[in-house]
């Protein structure tokens, strides 16, 4: 196997990750890094007296995803086919991330927008993985 082939992501010559399970593992990755910074933050704010656990917005945790998909759009240069594919799984990613903070607002600001940020790091990643090779396939 050569090193192209055994890194993780695998990635084309233009550095686009080349599979959804590489794209999803690297968003979950970052995503529960992003869960445990923010819980170790909150818990030590609460610590301090500097607010209640659980009171930080969830929403923190999307970060290192969305850095994650801002590479994988960069590696996707030119052409309005990106743009559209972003735009989109934006979009959709927001609405169902609001609509499942909606159905567990019961548990709190940090858990709600864990579950919100999940929600939305699933939709874009699909949307865009797919969307964007229809888009590029059907553009030329």
């Amino acid at each position: 196997m050569t090193e192209a082939q055994s890194s993780f992501p695998r990635r084309d010559a233009d550095g686009r990750i080349v599979a959804i399970t590489d794209l999803l593992g690297l968003a979950l990755a970052g995503l529960v890094i992003g869960v445990l910074a923010l819980v170790v933050f909150d818990g030590v704010f609460s610590l301090l007296d500097l607010g209640d656990f659980g009171e930080a917005s969830g929403w923190l945790a999307i970060i290192l995803p969305v850095w994650i998909f801002v590479e994988e759009f960069r590696a996707w240069a030119g052409g309005p086919a990106r743009i559209a594919a972003a735009l989109v799984g934006a979009a959709i990613g927001v609405t169902l991330g609001l609509l499942v903070a909606g159905v567990v607002s019961g548990a709190g600001p940090l858990w709600s927008g864990i579950a919100a940020a999940a929600a939305f790091a699933l939709a874009y990643a699909l949307i865009w993985f797919y969307g964007i090779r229809w888009l590029a396939r059907r553009a030329g």
